[in-house]
């Protein structure tokens, strides 16, 4: 052991940023708030931990693991994001505009409210709003929604890490005030010169402006990165700008002749890629890839090796720093799975390669992208249940059609169109639309894309720790034991293997409940059936339930209907009881209470009774077919902090 932990000693730091991201996964996944104090001493055990048995594996590994669940609590605590804890409706909404997404079929607009704080409400109002103006009308708010399943996409989460109150709608818009100055609003301006989705899209960074049912295409084909900017597009772009600036600093001996070109092409690189942040609206994602291209900058002028995994790490770990919370978001977790994967690929594998420039063009396009899609296919299945069996194909006809022709047609031809020239972007459009024919038609080929349902937490970690041992584990040549030589593939699979059975051998659930307990739905058949075919407070549930029972989402909701509202869900050995009103609730509460076979009561209305405590459901939740329910965690911080 001593001997295998000496020859590792290279590569333990590259474990320390992984420790404690799982430490800050604990507390976002916790089903109730540990205390502020609690948290507080943990955080600074952690960091007295850290520097003092640094250089003691099993001791390090615990410090790391407490300074990342205390830092995610002190962090989460320290925001202070106003508290919206009930519906409103009928109110009058007025505040400064902070950022417009035009490109919807409503507007979205941020607005800085002094009653509900950072809010985001939609409007179909036809009227001309530009950032900095003060803007009034009639509209509601909605309370922030926990997740719809346990260990889910919490969408209230979400919202408090992006500094949002609340999300809402708002009618008979008028502007109260535009400042004499004015903001000189740059997206705004592109948006209406350019009048282009790719624009929108690549350029702007809005979510939404493809048209309809094109996200999903492009999903099944593995490209749905090219929609989100990120480390491809910080990638492509920094490549330009470096080899335009570097032949221009080398048209002047002068400079060169004391500084190298590169360093101050490097620096007009990272000047450049800041603007693109900023006029593609500084998202999670583009923000993440913009930490991780500092760092590569840097080390790339001070002379060291860039593509390396503790570089990876190191950006890894300052992103940690910056939001503990990008550690629970998708993009962070695909990104830096396949950044992880590809660099391993090449530089630990070392694979050989062809001297054809074709043959080896395209034998590192497939080998890249192969170990892309399976780094990051366990994440991909953990957050959208589904994977896209066709994404390698998909990767290598697409990508370098983007990259180098679609990008830079839309990007010159967003610059041309503030001269009137409209060509090159109409190009890009045309050449968009026989690419979107040639997706449309990989999508339509059998099992384009396998939904496999909601991954279990246990099968993840295993998952991310195996993978980890395939990267971070140094295997010894020395050892004569074929095991002890390869530990870290034999780790990895035997892991990967484990969590897949896990995953395999559990059980779905047989019902859900939602956190307002509007929205129900069992199991029938094998296919989730509604109490509702329609909800709007639960609008993302019904496809959030269908792809935790590996249902492919987007169908026709299925309903089961109730007597004088009472339905009733009978499973072998117990039954579910929900009440859909309050007359139905007076009427059959106690003849409900003294069955024996029933196990669960719930209501959309508050029930209280001593008689019925231990079978009245308080809140959303799933039962399985054992009887065993697990409640959606709804009292985190984020859920019912403080006003």
């Amino acid at each position: 052991m001593k001997k295998f932990l000496y020859n590792q000693r290279e590569n333990l730091f590259l474990w320390a940023p992984l420790v404690t991201a799982f430490g800050i996964a604990l507390y976002f996944s916790l089903q109730h708030e540990p205390n502020t104090i609690l948290l507080a001493i943990i955080f600074l055990i952690g960091i007295m931990a850290t520097i003092v048995l640094h250089r003691r594996p099993l001791f390090a590994t615990v410090a790391c693991f407490a300074l990342g669940f205390g830092y995610a609590g002190i962090y989460t605590h320290m925001k202070s994001i106003p508290a919206l804890h009930h519906d409103t409706h009928g109110i009058e909404i007025t505040g400064p505009v902070r950022e417009i997404d035009t490109t919807g079929d409503k507007t979205k607009i941020y607005l800085n409210t002094e009653n509900f704080g950072n809010i985001r409400v939609s409007t179909t109002d036809p009227i001309d709003i530009k950032i900095g103006d003060i803007i009034s009308g009639d509209g509601g708010l909605f309370k922030p929604q926990p997740a719809d399943t346990p260990h889910g996409f919490d969408f209230a989460r979400h919202l408090y890490f992006k500094n949002l109150s609340a999300t809402g709608y708002i009618r008979n818009t008028k502007i109260v005030y535009t400042p004499e100055s004015g903001v000189y609003n740059i997206r705004d301006n592109i948006h209406n010169t350019s009048k282009s989705f790719l624009t929108d899209t690549l350029v702007l960074g809005y979510k939404n402006a493809l048209p309809a049912g094109h996200n999903k295409t492009w999903a099944t084909n593995g490209m749905a990165h090219i929609w989100s900017i990120s480390g491809y597009h910080m990638t492509l772009i920094g490549g330009w700008l470096f080899i335009l600036f570097y032949f221009i600093f080398r048209l002047f001996p002068p400079i060169v002749k004391h500084v190298p070109a590169r360093i101050p092409a490097l620096v007009c690189t990272w000047i450049g890629l800041a603007g693109y942040v900023f006029i593609s609206g500084a998202a999670v994602a583009t923000l993440r890839a913009f930490t991780m291209t500092t760092l590569i900058i840097m080390a790339f002028m001070f002379g060291r090796n860039t593509l390396s995994l503790r570089m990876v790490a190191l950006a890894f770990f300052a992103i940690m720093v910056i939001n503990p919370y990008y550690v629970m978001t998708a993009g962070f977790q695909l990104s830096f799975a396949a950044i992880f994967g590809i660099i391993w690929l090449w530089q630990q594998l070392q694979p050989r390669v062809p001297n054809s420039r074709i043959l080896k063009y395209v034998y590192t396009a497939v080998l890249t992208a192969l170990v892309a899609t399976v780094f990051t296919a366990p994440f991909i299945i953990l957050h959208f249940g589904a994977v896209p069996i066709y994404g390698i194909i998909g990767n290598i006809i697409f990508l370098p059609i983007f990259s180098f022709i679609l990008m830079p047609l839309v990007i010159i031809g967003t610059i041309c169109t503030y001269i009137g020239i409209y060509t090159p972007i109409e190009f890009a459009h045309t050449l968009y639309d026989k690419a979107y024919i040639i997706a449309e038609k990989l999508t339509g080929i059998p099992f384009s894309e396998i939904t496999l349902g909601n991954m279990p937490n246990i099968t993840i970690i295993l998952i991310t720790i195996g993978l980890a041992c395939l990267i971070f584990i140094k295997d010894i040549d020395s050892f004569k034991n074929f095991f002890a030589r390869h530990i870290g593939p034999i780790s990895a699979i035997s892991l990967i293997c484990i969590g897949l059975v896990i995953w395999a051998t559990a059980p779905k659930p047989i019902f859900y409940i939602s956190s307002d307990r509007k929205l129900i739905a069992t199991v029938i058949d094998g296919h989730l059936h509604f109490n509702k075919s329609h909800d709007s407070g639960n609008y993302f549930a019904f496809d959030n339930w269908k792809k935790s029972n590996g249902e492919k989402i987007g169908t026709e909701n299925l309903r089961f209907t109730a007597d004088s509202g009472v339905y009733t869900i009978s499973q072998k050995d117990f039954d579910i009881i929900y009440l859909k009103n309050f007359v139905s609730l007076s009427k059959n509460f106690s003849s409900l209470c003294d069955n024996p076979r029933v196990k669960y009561i719930s209501s959309n209305f508050d029930i209280n009774s001593e008689k019925c405590a231990d079978k009245i459901i308080d809140g959303g939740g799933v039962i399985y077919k054992s009887g065993k329910m697990i409640q959606i965690p709804s009292n985190r911080w984020w859920h019912n902090r403080p006003e």
